[in-house]
């Protein structure tokens, strides 16, 4: 997600946004420009964030992720994590993650342009510390069961509201000690301290620094 305001000229700050399809759960990054090497530091951080192991990433077709760089650290290792692409314009293949970047990027942040360097690593804090935990552990979100058609129409049944965290635990995807460690880290958040924290952090993001 481009933080460009209405110009993709010169240098500014992108987000990246990473979701797991079972879970919804989300991880962000902010990133300076799109430059691949950037793109695999992050992806690197979020990798070894997350509560449970990558099997498969699929992106889009730009090229800050098709690349060498990025397609090495997947697919050299012991064992290889799936890479795939989204088709040639075909938007809706992205659908998952498209949903999220209103709720990550464009809630937070809005559609300023943001072309200092120096927030880069702020952004990624409140994504990685506060917004991530706080989306994760304490808001639920919708997750489709089935859609049909009848007719003309399409009918789509959700299953009941659901943290990505409540999802995790509840699956048998995690093992004992997976589980343990994520009950663990719930039990030491304060939802209303993490949204205390993102007020603030992104109050020093958003003032506009003085000339």
């Amino acid at each position: 997600m481009a933080h460009c305001g209405a110009s993709l000229a010169g240098d500014f700050i992108w987000s990246l946004t990473y979701t797991d399809i079972f879970s919804g759960w989300t991880e962000g990054r902010a990133v300076w420009n799109k430059g691949a090497a950037g793109v695999l530091a992050a992806t690197q951080d979020v990798e070894s964030t997350l509560p449970f192991e990558l099997l498969g990433l699929d992106c889009d077709n730009g090229g800050e992720f098709l690349n060498h760089h990025l397609w090495g650290y997947l697919t050299r290792r012991h064992s290889p994590v799936e890479f795939t692409r989204s088709r040639p314009y075909h938007k809706d293949d992205q659908a998952h993650v498209e949903q999220k970047n209103w709720m990550w990027p464009r809630q937070l942040l809005g559609y300023s342009r943001l072309e200092d360097a120096a927030l880069v690593a702020q952004i990624s804090a409140v994504y990685k510390d506060v917004w991530g935990p706080l989306h994760n552990f304490f808001l639920p979100c919708l997750k489709l069961q089935k859609k049909w058609r009848e007719g003309s129409h399409w009918r789509k049944r959700y299953e009941l509201p659901r943290t990505a965290y409540t999802r995790l635990c509840v699956s048998g995807v995690l093992g004992l000690k997976e589980r343990g460690q994520l009950r663990e880290r719930y039990a030491s958040l304060d939802p209303f301290e993490l949204k205390y924290q993102l007020e603030q952090q992104l109050k020093q993001i958003l003032t506009p620094k003085p000339a």
